[in-house]
């Protein structure tokens, strides 16, 4: 008793406010509507997620956990997963260990051992806690650490990279991209926006955490998940921005003893609605990033919807909520985190597919998808050369392409050159989205792709050409260095 009295005044002292990462002056929320999530016409297997500060954390976790139906995944300011490490044995502590280790090392680095993370994501699925860890090998992962970042280091970010590149090594490592040189804060990025109302510029830190950069990060996620996609709606989204009732999934439990919101979001586009073939794409928020905190900023301002009508993709908003305890009526939870250090449950069950709020997403989930349809299968021809390249983004010493999936390819070749030159390989990949890393600062390369159809290797896409950005200078306060140019 004891022990959770003190863990409960440690967080209401403010330790937790660091973990939670995010504040912002709360706002009425919005009434839940008594409407559960229909299902739709899209592929399960075809899913995605992303998040943002605790809500990366949570992605991590969740794609970890449910690895056999995730995609892809996007990772924003966030660390490994089991970061925290919490455990049933730490009622000896009072619980405060994980609370230490999540504003400690989890944050402001460095991380724990990523050898031993990786040793519990095999133990927990040697015990089928979570699924096999063979399929993080073909994850498409995106990472994120913007060099006005005041929260998150830099460092942490690097072990989430170390995390996945233990799985998807040499041959795999062109599914992942790591972007750095980007001057943001700690936020969601997007481009600028010049009729929306209490966004931060490029290098804040500070509330609705969402960075106006000129930085589409929504469309870079998707693309690299998905590959090249069309264009994003530069007009007021067409779709239907829906509200539901949360507790339909949080069930047994209230939403609020999850520390849940009664109501969530989800973005349909019209094409969705009428039963044409889609995907999910989940998008978490951070702390003091929910509805109750800041309306639906981040639900409309975040960059996903604006490309989700023209690509077939529905996107997920579940929403946490604030609450202040005691733990048999709600979890202590003030900033409305994501539970990445075990606040419900205090045990290691938080990063498992028995995981309270990672068992409510998977619910959403399960109910959009319920309408899925069979695909044909593809019908591949070998010689044709895969279409649209483009360079979705640049870093300083990294490149991340996209192009139109080949119909049957079996995987695609990556070639690369510099301005002038034979093009020479720089790596293969199963989906359509290349991470090429290890580049020269502030240099031209060209790159072109092909795709091997039943073992015959097709002729080449057409070229395309990018620099890499130049590498910024060391930034040792954060939220206070210049901000280049961001190029998107």
């Amino acid at each position: 008793m004891f022990g959770r009295l003190v863990w409960r005044n440690a967080l209401r002292c403010g330790i937790v406010a660091s973990a939670c990462l995010l504040a912002y002056a709360p706002v009425a929320a919005r009434a839940a509507e008594p409407a559960v999530l229909r299902g739709y016409n899209a592929d399960i297997a075809q899913s995605s997620i992303s998040g943002i500060s605790s809500g990366a954390f949570m992605a991590v976790q969740f794609a970890t956990a449910w690895s056999s139906v995730v995609r892809g995944v996007g990772v924003i300011a966030g660390g490994p997963f089991y970061c925290a490490q919490a455990s049933s044995a730490d009622i000896i502590n009072g619980y405060l260990q994980p609370l230490m280790t999540a504003t400690g090392p989890c944050m402001q680095g460095p991380a724990p051992d990523v050898d031993g993370l990786v040793a519990s994501a095999e133990q927990m699925a040697t015990a089928r806690e979570i699924d096999p860890t063979d399929n993080l090998r073909r994850q498409k992962v995106y990472v994120f650490h913007g060099y006005n970042d005041a929260v998150v280091a830099r460092s942490v970010t690097d072990a989430t990279v170390a995390f996945y590149r233990s799985y998807l090594g040499d041959a795999g490592r062109g599914d992942l991209f790591y972007q750095t040189a980007v001057g943001a804060g700690h936020s969601q990025v997007i481009l600028k926006q010049a009729h929306a109302n209490g966004l931060n510029g490029c290098a804040d830190n500070t509330d609705p955490y969402i960075d106006q950069c000129g930085y589409d990060q929504a469309g870079i996620i998707l693309q690299h998940i998905y590959g090249a996609l069309n264009p994003r709606d530069t007009g007021k989204p067409a779709g239907m921005l829906k509200r539901f009732d949360q507790t339909t999934y949080t069930a047994p439990f209230g939403a609020s003893v999850l520390s849940m919101g009664d109501t969530g979001y989800v973005y349909v586009p019209d094409a969705c609605a009428q039963g044409a073939a889609c995907r999910v794409h989940i998008a978490l928020h951070g702390c003091k990033q929910d509805a109750g905190d800041i309306g639906t900023r981040f639900v409309e301002h975040a960059g996903y919807n604006a490309w989700a009508d023209n690509n077939g993709i529905i996107v997920l908003y579940p929403q946490t909520t604030a609450s202040f305890g005691p733990d048999v009526i709600a979890p202590v939870n003030p900033q409305a985190c994501w539970d990445w250090w075990g606040y419900v449950t205090h045990d290691a069950s938080y990063v498992t597919k028995g995981g309270r709020q990672i068992a409510a997403i998977k619910a959403m989930l399960d109910a959009l998808t319920a309408g899925a349809k069979p695909a044909p299968p593809a019908a591949g021809a070998a010689g044709v050369a895969p279409g649209g390249l483009v360079a979705t983004d640049i870093a300083d010493d990294a490149a991340a392409l996209a192009w139109t999936a080949v119909a049957g390819a079996d995987f695609y070749r990556v070639y690369r050159a510099g301005t002038q030159g034979e093009f020479l390989p720089a790596g293969s990949v199963a989906g359509p989205s290349f991470g090429d890393s290890g580049l020269a600062p502030a240099t031209s390369y060209r790159w072109r792709v092909t795709a091997v159809v039943g073992g015959i290797e097709g002729p080449a896409s057409a070229s395309v050409a990018a620099a890499t950005r130049a590498t910024p200078p060391r930034c040792d306060q954060p939220g206070t260095c210049p901000v280049a140019q961001a190029g998107n």
